[in-house]
Formats: structure tokens, sequence, C-alpha cells
């Protein structure tokens, strides 16, 4: 009786045993024939803003070296939080990535009930770029400089107001540390994204707006848009001419946005560190370059381990500006 005990269980063992090692293999397989199929790349913003534009550069590099194309989905909404729950919630396969950014970082902050969790429901691929934030005005605006924006605020309590792309946003946080910082009284309109709020930065309906220079550059070179400063502690090579916050009289005022892009949680290792490598090769490309040195981006192409790393501080960094700001939504 023991002796047939024995035999079944070692039977059983050898059958487990066999079973995970298929499926390591079968998974392994996948991971080398990966993509077989077309791959989404959601954009948690409408199109025309920084995230798409940046989605779609890399977007058609990766279409070209992975043989299979890269669609992609733009779903705005929520502070880009919409976006980025279908990924997380999207089958573990490499097959549905999103275009994430700063935002997302600043979201578990704000957010005071998330369907997901940036840090355990997505996994980092690689961070794509940097970018600059810049505060802009519209043409007519009266004020020139940002001391003459703030004298005029603080004259005018209430009066004005800011757009952003979104409720918890960098933009939005950025507006919110603006006015703590200069102790005026500026009124928050939230957008779906960047273009719609230019759109009505441009046509009057808002005062001023921090949005990043990718998606501000074409209109402030147009004249449709003044800049007045930038918010990271060097000046912008796109906008050398502008100052930071810091020279405008607000120390230590630094925030600029990073794009990266991420895969939802338990999606293959091999999967993720292709996706990587080959991010990091196209933005080595020279034409990547320019083009991102032309919206005034800096190419980036880091480990997902590193952009793991990142994204772990930048939470802690922004949980304690949004307390700061005393921001917080359902």
């Amino acid at each position: 009786m023991q002796s047939a005990f024995r035999t079944a269980a070692a039977a059983l063992a050898f059958t487990l045993a066999a079973g995970t090692a298929f499926a390591q293999t079968n998974a392994q397989t996948n991971a080398q024939a990966y993509p077989v199929k077309p791959i989404r790349l959601i954009v948690p913003f409408p199109p025309g803003g920084t995230t798409d534009i940046l989605a779609r550069t890399v977007g058609q590099k990766l279409t070209v070296a992975l043989g299979q194309p890269v669609v992609i989905e733009n779903r705005p909404g929520a502070g880009a939080t919409i976006g980025a729950d279908a990924v997380a919630k999207a089958p573990a396969d490499g097959y549905t990535l999103l275009m994430g950014a700063v935002h997302h970082t600043i979201a578990p902050s704000v957010y005071k009930r998330l369907s997901y969790d940036v840090q355990k429901d997505l996994a980092p691929v690689s961070v794509v770029a940097i970018v600059p934030n810049v505060l802009v005005v519209g043409p007519g605006f009266p004020a020139k400089t940002v001391q003459e924006l703030v004298a005029y605020a603080k004259a005018n309590p209430g009066k004005l107001t800011y757009a952003s792309n979104g409720n918890g946003t960098a933009h939005h946080l950025i507006g919110e540390q603006f006015k703590a910082q200069t102790g005026t009284d500026i009124g928050h309109i939230p957008y779906k994204g960047s273009a719609p709020a230019i759109t009505d930065l441009m046509g009057g309906q808002v005062s001023m707006m921090f949005d990043t220079t990718s998606s501000a550059l074409p209109y402030i070179k147009a004249g449709k848009l003044r800049a007045l400063a930038v918010a990271t502690a060097k000046r912008s090579s796109a906008l050398p001419d502008v100052p930071t916050l810091a020279e405008a009289g607000l120390p230590g005022f630094d925030i600029a946005s990073w794009f990266g892009v991420m895969a939802p949680a338990g999606t293959p290792p091999e999967i993720v560190a292709k996706l990587s490598a080959e991010i990091a090769r196209s933005l080595a490309s020279d034409d990547v370059k320019q083009q991102f040195a032309a919206i005034g981006a800096e190419p980036v192409g880091n480990t997902p381990a590193q952009m793991r790393s990142q994204i772990q501080a930048e939470i802690g960094r922004f949980g304690k500006l949004v307390k700061q700001a005393n921001l917080s939504m359902d």
C-alpha cells in the first residue's frame, strides 16, 4: 500500500515538474516569437499633446524594429488614470502598453481611491524622455513677466484662471505650487489634455497655463502664446531666452515632466527587456534626437529597473508636494 502511494506521489511530482517546465519553455518560446500581432500603445491624453507626440514617434520606430504595427489609442480623462487603469487590467502579454508620464507618480497621492496601483499593477519598461514645463499666457495678456503676472493677480484676486491637462496632473500641481509660493488667488480649470487647454488659452477663456515645451513650443514660435518662464532648475535649450521661475523670484522651483512606456504587471521579463532594448535603440537614432531637440525633449532610454527606481522616488517626492498644496480628489 505504502509502495503504491509512494509511486503515485512520485508520478504526481513528476507531472507537476514537467508541467512547470513546459509552461516555462512555452513562455520563453512566446517571448522569443514576440510580437506576432499588432501592439496597442495607449495614450492617456487626447491627440496633439506631448504624451501623444512622443508615443507616435516611439510607435513608428517600434513598428519598424518589431515588424508589427504599433497602434496608438487615445484614452483621456481623470488625470491620465483612465488610460493607466485600462493597461493595468489588460492581459500581461506585451500587446497592450501605456505611454506613462509623471502624472502617474502624482495620482497615488492625489486620488483617494485609485482602481490600480502604479507600482504593483504596472511594469516599467523604459523612460522615453524628460521635458521641461513652461508658463505661457495668451498674446494679449497684460503681464509680460512673472513679476508683472504676480502683481496683476494680487491686484485682481480671483480674476485669473490657469488651465491644466487634468486634475491631479503635474501641471495642476505646478499651478498650485505657483499659487502657494506667490500668495496669489488663481482659479484652476482642468481639461482632458494639453491640446484643448491651449485652444481655450489662445481664445482667452483662461488666463495662463503650465505646459510642456513639446506641446507649447509651436504656438510660442508662431506668436500665439507668450512664454514667461520655465519651471525647471535650468533654462530649456528650446527656449534659451526664457528665464526659470527661480530666476524670476521663485527659488527652488523645479518640476519637469517625464514620459515612459509601461506594461501590465506580470508581462514576461523577456518581452519587457526586448521592448526596453528596442526603445533605447530608437532613442539613440539621429532622427529621433533631432525630432526631440526640436520640441525641447531630452531622450532617455533607461532600463526597467532604473525606471522603477525613478517612479518610487518621485511618488515620495510628489507626495510631499501634494500634501503641501493640500490637493485631494475622489
